[in-house]
């Protein structure tokens, strides 16, 4: 599945005023359907780019919030769904015109004035909700990671491409950052040669796992909808250890720390490097007892390399465990909260997840460089707002999920690798398998309840 031969277009243009041509016909003036809006023979509203998009919520009581925020300043909040009353309360009383739902399946049904639909609910429904939308037309905007099963990935990676005029983000925000396309111009610049090996790590988890399954019954509180909580997921009693926030380390409604940050940090070098899904995988980690996510865990990929000779190999790492450290950070340490840590043929690269901005290794190389000319567009607004613009036609959404799937794909290769840990897997992303370690496919995609599809 290559996705990365040529880089997404990345140019966001300014809103631009829309002229119409009018023709003076007894006084009467005649402005084209674009600039109106209207509707589109399926219903679904014709947007004008001078026109705000009429945007849902599901989801929003955690990163939904600040989704939302970002869009309110240009756009119209017109409907909100979340599972749990108390959780969403902020949001729903600071957009008091937006219609309430608990349901999105409702929400979809009963209102017909939404144009796009923002998903930032636990990663299990990603899947359903986005489908669900789609399938109706509407633009979508879901958060990261995309999905929690490859074979959802490349279903709403599927529908994507059936569906072209259906406006796609993952919100991996990074991607919209001029950091990450600095990278890329340093990297296409030759700034430390051939890259033959990225570490990545990361601080979280920052919730609990490595824990088994709740015993005790509690009884559900009466502002939340358990059963719309669950979704698709099996069905078990409700315990305040799986929601809100706590659901990224259980493995029926989240996708770890791998699936949480490897959106953001897996995704500068799958884009710098033009990398498409791995051709294996590998993955260690402390306990997992295939409840809830192992509490530290490392996983190394490979990547076949343009001239397909020596793979390119990548190395994951959380849960406090750290790559080794490089000769040129000198005295200092390796930074816990993360970073990125390229390795090529003429030196090295280093990006921090929070507060340096990228920079050369050894400090010398870095002082010494002539940075080339931006050869990227940069995005210049929230990666909310490109979504919203490219929505009305105004440039393009720069993660859209024909990149967005393949990246996820690869980030959840490595959470089905700790079903069998200390062996290298052989993964064949044509016909969807891993080629020796046939068990491990049912892992691609989970059975939804019944009443549940995508």
């Amino acid at each position: 599945m290559s996705h990365l031969n040529n880089k997404p277009d990345q140019s966001v243009s300014r809103r631009g005023f829309v002229k119409a041509s009018s023709l003076a016909l007894a006084g009467v003036t005649i402005l084209p359907r674009h600039v109106l809006g209207g509707k589109q023979a399926n219903g679904s509203r014709v947007i004008a780019p001078s026109d705000k998009l009429n945007v849902a919520g599901v989801g929003i009581g955690g990163m939904g919030k600040s989704n939302l925020n970002a869009l309110a300043p240009t756009e119209n909040i017109v409907a909100l769904c979340d599972v749990d009353e108390k959780y969403a309360a902020p949001v729903f009383e600071k957009y008091p015109n937006a219609k309430r739902y608990k349901d999105y399946r409702k929400m979809l049904e009963a209102q017909k004035d939404i144009d796009g639909v923002v998903v930032a609910t636990p990663d299990h429904l990603h899947g359903v909700i986005t489908s669900a939308a789609m399938k109706l037309g509407k633009h979508v905007y879901v958060q990261k990671p995309l999905t929690v099963t490859v074979w959802e990935s490349r279903e709403l990676a599927r529908l994507a491409k059936e569906n072209p005029k259906v406006v796609t983000q993952m919100g991996n925000q990074g991607h919209s950052n001029d950091d990450a396309r600095l990278i890329n111009e340093w990297i296409a610049d030759g700034a430390i040669g051939k890259v033959q090996e990225v570490h990545v790590w990361t601080n979280r988890p920052i919730w609990p796992q490595g824990m088994d399954f709740p015993k005790e019954a509690v009884d559900v509180p009466s502002t939340l909808d358990w059963e719309l909580f669950l979704g698709p997921a099996p069905h078990r009693p409700y315990n305040p250890a799986y929601t809100p926030f706590k659901w990224r380390g259980w493995v029926d409604y989240g996708a770890g720390a791998l699936g949480d940050m490897g959106a953001h940090l897996v995704d500068h070098p799958y884009w710098a490097l033009g990398l498409n899904p791995p051709i294996s995988v590998e993955a260690s980690s402390t306990p997992f007892n295939k409840q809830s996510y192992p509490v530290a865990s490392m996983v190394t990929y490979e990547f076949e390399t343009k001239d397909k000779k020596k793979p390119l190999v990548m190395t994951w790492y959380d849960g406090g465990i750290l790559p080794p450290k490089p000769l040129e950070f000198g005295d200092g340490p390796v930074p816990k909260s993360g970073g990125v840590l390229y390795v090529g043929t003429k030196g090295k690269l280093f990006h921090e997840t929070y507060g340096s901005k990228p920079r050369l290794l050894p400090q010398e190389k870095m002082d010494s460089y002539k940075k080339p000319a931006q050869t990227i567009p940069r995005v210049g607004m929230s990666h909310e707002r490109n979504w919203a613009e490219a929505c009305k036609g105004n440039g393009k959404a720069v993660s859209p999920f024909e990149y967005a799937g393949p990246l996820c794909e690869t980030m959840l290769l490595g959470i089905v690798a700790l079903y069998k840990q200390g062996t290298k897997l052989n993964w064949d992303t044509k016909t969807m398998q891993f080629t020796n370690a046939p068990e491990l496919n049912q892992y691609l995609k989970r059975e939804y309840r019944q009443g549940w599809v995508m």
